[in-house]
């Protein structure tokens, strides 16, 4: 009977556990959630695309993802704003119709495809051999500090506001300890809106407006020779900006995601996530920043944390309530957090360069510094010096920026540092 008693003792006690555990999770994956939400939406807002299927494929394609990396990278991937532009375009030739876009995106993710069955033959081995922490530390640096003039422009909006949401966000980061301090996003936000709120800024006509289900418009892509041509090429830029990202997150989490589970499954994944995505209507799809860094913040990196957030955006693509919540909060709000969010990717770039013990002889401070110059003022130098700082691919779309960075950054360090 004794024994009765304590085998029900334990069994009770480790349901218990197991709630707790569940409802952290819960907890921790809406946090991944609002982090994605607004950079997703706006992309379909940009463009003219539906932000429900948006929504419905940034989760559809990062469970995809997650399948395709035997579950071990914690990625969450939403709505990639590279394509932006060539959309746009292709929009304008084909009166407004869409769909002639996602024929495009289309094709650009089995390219994407094709390409990750080209590094398995090759062999991850050989690409990493490119990948020193001379150049991937800078280029971690380059992702956040490109992000951050994105995020000051959010927070402008209203700095009383931001820089509350920022406050909270820090205060509990440095003082927070346990379940509290991985959490210091999601009450930032909360704070942050509910200042926002008593101050009437917060415009709840959307929530009121909105019904409780709503099913997206899901369409199909048409294929046009002149519309890939105009879109496909992106593919060139958005796999280093995949490689940066993808090196990123294993630095943020501590392990070499290059190796295992391969950049042949990642890009796979991105690819597949891609192609899916666009079939049924929405944009093509990358691994998000945000939600690295919300890693970076949280130290948490369970990847099923990502993936029950994935479920929470398909199952908010049919609940218009929720989704219309979620849009209405302020931008300066998600600015304030997004501040912290890219501040701590670009300290991991500095992180690598120190944990990797980089030596500043001359050939590694060029290497460096030609990253860091042509990522980060890259534009600047174009507009500056009247020639273009990239490679153009067509009319619409060249190399340039953090690809362009990372390419030159990749093969000088090949040629300085041969051994």
């Amino acid at each position: 009977m004794v024994d009765n008693v304590i085998k029900k003792s334990v069994t009770s006690t480790g349901e218990e556990m197991s709630l707790l555990g569940n409802s952290k999770k819960v907890i921790l994956a809406l946090q991944h959630l609002i982090a994605m939400f607004g950079a997703t939406v706006l992309v379909p807002i940009i463009t003219g695309l539906d932000p429900s299927i948006a929504l419905f494929s940034a989760g559809i394609g990062t469970l995809i993802f997650h399948a395709c990396t035997k579950g071990k990278v914690p990625v969450f991937l939403g709505s990639s704003f590279a394509f932006i532009p060539v959309i746009l375009t292709v929009k304008e030739l084909y009166n407004g119709d869409l769909s002639y876009a996602q024929g495009g995106m289309v094709v650009a993710g089995l390219i994407y495809i094709l390409v990750s069955f080209l590094i398995k033959k090759i062999g991850v081995e050989r690409i990493q051999r490119y990948l020193a922490p001379q150049v991937v530390g800078p280029m971690i640096i380059v992702i956040g500090m490109n992000m951050l003039p994105v995020a000051f422009g959010m927070a402008k909006e209203n700095l009383f506001i931001a820089a509350i949401t920022l406050g909270t966000a820090l205060t509990i980061n440095f003082k927070g300890k346990g379940f509290i301090k991985q959490l210091a996003i999601l009450i930032a936000v909360i704070v942050g809106y509910t200042v926002s709120y008593k101050i009437g800024i917060v415009n709840t006509g959307a929530i009121h407006k909105a019904s409780i289900l709503a099913m997206p418009s899901f369409r199909l892509p048409k294929f046009d020779l002149g519309a890939i041509a105009i879109i496909a090429p992106v593919v060139l830029a958005v796999f280093m900006e995949h490689l940066g990202d993808i090196t990123t997150n294993g630095q943020v989490v501590g392990k070499n995601f290059i190796e295992d589970p391969g950049l042949n499954r990642t890009l796979l994944g991105d690819g597949l996530a891609t192609t899916v995505a666009t079939l049924i209507g929405g944009p093509a799809n990358t691994t998000y920043g945000e939600n690295t860094g919300v890693l970076a913040i949280t130290k948490n990196y369970d990847p099923s944390i990502l993936r029950l957030a994935a479920v929470f955006a398909v199952g908010l693509a049919f609940i218009a309530k929720i989704g219309a919540s979620l849009s209405t909060i302020p931008t300066s709000v998600m600015g304030g957090i997004s501040l912290m969010l890219f501040s701590m990717i670009s300290l991991i770039g500095v992180k690598t360069i120190r944990n990797q013990e980089v030596k500043f002889n001359w050939k590694n401070i060029i290497v460096m510094g030609t990253i860091l110059t042509l990522g980060l003022g890259g534009e600047y130098l174009s507009k500056k010096l009247g020639i273009t700082i990239g490679i153009p691919i067509n009319e619409n779309v060249k190399i340039a920026g953090l690809s362009f960075a990372a390419l030159i950054g990749i093969i000088i360090n090949a040629v300085l540092n041969r051994k």
